[in-house]
């Protein structure tokens, strides 16, 4: 049965509107107070009290009690575009419409430029991955502005693992269906990993990973990328691969940069590629200071300044023949080279590279749904909506499973500067995304001949254009940490760095993701726990070392606060850190200090803040509470919850303190602890 909107409901104009101005809408059940609503007074808490209880009466809070009503909700959950395609208004077209053909000049050249420039693959490829992951999550991702397609960092890495594919050799020529097969393989690979970790509802993979480790990664890949795309700028690409050894780090890339830049440059090359990436660059500055003016300039940031340099340069080089004069062009690029358009990605010549392309599809899934989460996350914020990191990891992978039916394609994921500049350009939903994948499909059936005289080192600008967007940004998170003092930050962003500049995108980022999940379980694996005092005066309790000069201490009585649920993973060093607490206070002292407390007679356990005690930390309670007992020093625990009650129960835990041990506040423990001391 059809929704049937309420009278506090929006129309679909309605909801089209609130769309347009980034509103959060719900879309099942209508956005309240629409423009023609009556001005009315805001409501009494009592009142809306009474609102809630009535909304949840009226049945419309009740599940689906059929089967094609429950998938009929659910299928809206799992497939998103069932919720918001039907409410698409013609209101919203118009700034989708400018975000897609904006979108789609910017991402023609550049996924052209990744795939030639970085993955060592026909430009084709980029293209290829710029249409169809986009165009499938479109439907099942939960973004309304996320722009899925190539990326420089992850187009590197296919690269490099496509050159180690043959003879091991990272800077070798590789043949055309062998650079297919390993990038159809790491493509597919991708999209199951992805699909599978969303399956699994792991998208919390984004919290584990630091921002430094990401912001190191991402510094360092664009230094390499940077390096790589000099020597095509300067027309050294042929001599690169004539001289051995053959140059194979980046270390070793700059410096046979350094010693043939002078010599060897082919200036006419130069003159292009430096003339257009300083063009591009005050393109995009003049662009930032006219829109900031105000509504008179706002068309400029329509201004596809990338495509029309691609535009002018293969006009330049067809007018004046530098291709004749050395400067090396796209030349001929279409479907009909040999290959098939559509392709099972499972077949015997691509799964011969299974194996050894594993570990580089685990990385550009990692490193590729932390870019695209960051982006989601910023405009859910921006917009006021709400992102599901499982979903868009299932969106993700199902976009490149299907791309890998395509041979020789890129993976694809979300960019945080295309999704940015979606949204400013007007993008509201993911309407934008589907135009801008089908601009894409016609230009690879209609466009590409008219780049035949398109020069190469024009490609290697751009990339060189988006690395540097991301160096610019890194000195802002080096100053942010020096002044937070958050030096594990920035050494873990150090590392990372260090790391992947100078042995490997891999190693860079194997190590730093293991030193930072070190890092989790290390902070994890301490229970966070506090000593409390009473307030001189009162009968309150704080942290003593909150404000240590206006909180004092009972003699012989240690009241420690438990902050967190207990498990196996936080209490294993429970025993040592009490005993630390015991000794040395709240205060940091090395253990070769002497102690600066006198040994407790008494410990109090404040536990309301425990919501959940697993087995293991039960356990280790009781081996506490019998070392106690042994040492002579009574045990008390307060405010613990009737459930973790129970299983100290069971445990034996009140056998080994004593039943009346267990009380509901701090203030009655203390009352039990003074009349056995009066009795003793």
């Amino acid at each position: 049965m059809a929704y049937q909107p309420g009278p506090s409901s929006s129309t679909p104009a309605q909801v089209g509107n609130e769309l347009e101005r980034g509103s959060s809408v719900q879309y099942r059940y209508g956005a309240p107070g629409g423009k023609d609503s009556p001005m009315r007074p805001a409501p009494t808490l009592q009142q809306q009290a009474g609102n809630v209880k009535s909304s949840v009466l009226d049945g419309r809070d009740e599940a689906p009690k059929s089967t094609w009503g429950v998938i009929k909700m659910r299928s809206k959950y799992y497939i998103p575009a069932l919720e918001w395609l039907p409410n698409y208004s013609l209101s919203l077209f118009w700034g989708d419409l400018a975000s897609g053909i904006t979108l789609a000049s910017l991402l023609i050249p550049q996924s052209m430029s990744y795939a030639s420039g970085l993955a060592r693959l026909d430009p084709l490829a980029g293209l290829f991955a710029a249409a169809f992951p986009g165009f499938v999550y479109a439907f099942f991702g939960s973004s309304r502005q996320l722009n899925v397609g190539p990326e420089a960092a992850l187009s590197l890495l296919v690269g490099q693992a496509i050159a180690h594919g043959v003879h091991g050799n990272p800077n070798a020529n590789v043949p055309h269906s062998v650079g297919f097969a390993i990038s159809t393989m790491i493509t597919f690979q991708v999209g199951c990993i992805s699909f599978v970790l969303g399956l699994l509802r792991l998208g919390f993979i984004d919290v584990v990973l630091s921002r430094a480790l990401l912001r190191g990664f991402v510094t360092a890949v664009a230094v390499v990328i940077t390096i790589e795309q000099l020597i095509p700028m300067l027309g050294l690409a042929h001599l690169e691969h004539s001289i051995k050894p053959v140059p194979v780090t980046t270390l070793d890339k700059f410096l046979f940069i350094v010693e043939n830049a002078k010599s060897h440059t082919h200036w006419l090359t130069a003159s292009v590629s430096f003339g257009t990436l300083v063009l591009l660059l005050g393109a995009r500055a003049l662009k930032k200071r006219l829109a900031a003016r105000g509504e008179g300039w706002v068309w400029i940031k329509f201004l596809p300044e990338v495509f029309l340099a691609v535009v002018v340069a293969t006009f330049l080089c067809d007018a004046f023949d530098w291709d004749t004069k050395g400067v090396d062009i796209l030349g001929a690029v279409s479907i009909g080279q040999g290959n098939k358009l559509f392709e099972f990605p499972f077949k015997h010549k691509n799964l011969k590279y299974l194996k050894s392309t594993t570990s580089t599809a685990i990385l550009i899934s990692v490193v590729g749904y932390l870019d695209s989460i960051v982006a989601a996350k910023q405009n859910a914020g921006r917009f006021g909506y709400s992102i599901s990191p499982n979903r868009e990891l299932v969106a993700l992978g199902a976009g490149n499973l299907a791309t890998s039916f395509f041979p020789g394609t890129l993976p694809g994921y979300g960019s945080i500067t295309r999704s940015r500049l979606s949204a400013e350009i007007g993008g509201r939903t993911q309407m934008a995304s589907l135009l801008c994948s089908s601009f894409v499909i016609l230009a690879i059936f209609f466009l590409l001949p008219a780049l035949y005289y398109l020069p190469r080192c024009v490609l290697a600008s751009i990339v060189c254009l988006v690395v540097y967007g991301l160096l610019v940004e890194a000195p802002e998170d080096v100053s942010f940490y020096i002044k937070m003092r958050s030096w594990v930050d920035l050494a873990l962003m150090f590392i990372t760095f260090a790391l992947t500049l100078l042995w490997s995108v891999e190693v860079g980022v194997v190590v730093s993701v293991t030193v930072s999940l070190l890092l989790v379980v290390h902070k994890s694996s301490k229970a966070h726990i506090k000593i409390l005092g009473r307030i001189p005066g009162t009968d309150r309790w704080k942290p003593i070392d909150e404000d240590p000069d206006a909180v004092e201490e009972v003699p012989g009585l240690l009241i420690v606060r438990v902050r967190e649920s207990l498990d196996f993973a936080n209490t294993g060093q429970l025993k040592e850190r009490l005993r630390r607490l015991e000794l040395y206070g709240p205060t940091r002292a090395h253990p070769s200090e002497a102690p600066r407390r006198h040994n407790a007679s008494i410990i109090l356990f404040h536990m309301s803040d425990v919501e959940s005690i697993d087995a293991s930390a039960v356990q280790i309670f009781k081996e506490l509470c019998e070392t106690y007992r042994e040492r002579g020093v009574r045990v008390y625990f307060a405010h613990l919850r009737q459930t973790e009650r129970e299983k100290f129960d069971k445990a034996g835990i009140a056998r080994v303190v004593g039943e009346g041990h267990f009380t509901e506040t701090v203030a009655d423990a203390m009352s039990v602890i003074e009349r056995e001391n009066a009795v003793a």
